[in-house]
């Protein structure tokens, strides 16, 4: 499993159709299937084989992740310290591999019907522990996000 995560004073996720290019301004574009203020933007990525072991690790980290500032302007608060949000985008582009053309290969990432019981998973389990949005599965999205600091970190739970 693979996740991007952005810390954010903001961010909103809209759904829109594929055939309709988006605006000079995303605010206007689709449906907002997610928005948040303070927190974490997830871009989560499921690969071939992931299962809970990668799901509750991934989990566990993001919510972990001391990333917010402290009174001394020290990162050591969660987002469950501030009492944040999470986004979570599903993002199977993660595992692009573009060592050979120009042209990225998807065949790390989990086939799409398997992939979204694994991010739906993923979601529930979040939802448990901290307030959730999300965008949709599968469907074209327009993010909008402030990216705080920016502070942005890679998980990856083959890394390791």
């Amino acid at each position: 499993m693979k996740a991007v995560v952005q810390r954010v004073s903001r961010a909103t996720v809209r759904v829109c159709a594929r055939d309709v290019p988006p605006s000079a301004d995303p605010s206007t574009d689709g449906e907002v299937s997610g928005a948040i203020e303070r927190g974490l933007l997830v871009y989560l990525g499921v690969g071939r084989g992931d299962g809970e072991r990668e799901r509750t690790w991934t989990l566990d980290k993001i919510l972990g992740l001391r990333i917010f500032s402290n009174d001394e302007g020290k990162f050591d608060k969660s987002v469950q310290d501030v009492g944040g949000k999470l986004l979570v985008v599903s993002q199977f582009t993660l595992y692009g591999d573009v060592r050979r053309g120009r042209r990225p290969s998807f065949d790390g990432a989990m086939p799409p019907a398997e992939a979204e019981r694994e991010y739906e998973k993923f979601v529930a389990a979040a939802r448990e522990r901290v307030a959730v949005e999300t965008g949709r599965f599968g469907a074209h999205m327009l993010v909008d996000a402030v990216n705080d600091g920016p502070v942005t970190i890679l998980l990856d739970t083959s890394a390791g």
